[in-house]
């Protein structure tokens, strides 16, 4: 499988797990999530917090304790999840 397959796999997999699982989720306080990038090479996927999960004092705990552990669960080879703006 060549590394663009790969990485392509990755992505799918990663967009799959957040549009039918954590989407729905955060969407039930009013929020959303965007993946920006997802590095095949490192394991780490970028997302973007939406709606009212951007500012939200909690948005750290929702990122480390359930995107971040939801994905590492869910999808092998994802090693790390970062929030960026």
């Amino acid at each position: 499988m060549s590394a663009d397959e790969q990485t392509a796999g990755l992505t799918e997999k990663v967009n799959a797990v957040v549009n039918e699982q954590i989407l729905p989720a955060l969407q039930q306080h009013g929020g959303g999530i965007e993946v920006v990038e997802v590095d095949e090479a490192s394991g780490r996927v970028s997302v973007r917090l939406q709606g009212a999960c951007q500012g939200c004092p909690g948005a750290q705990m929702t990122m480390r304790m359930g995107v971040e552990r939801h994905l590492k669960q869910h999808v092998p080879g994802v090693q790390e999840v970062v929030a960026v703006s």
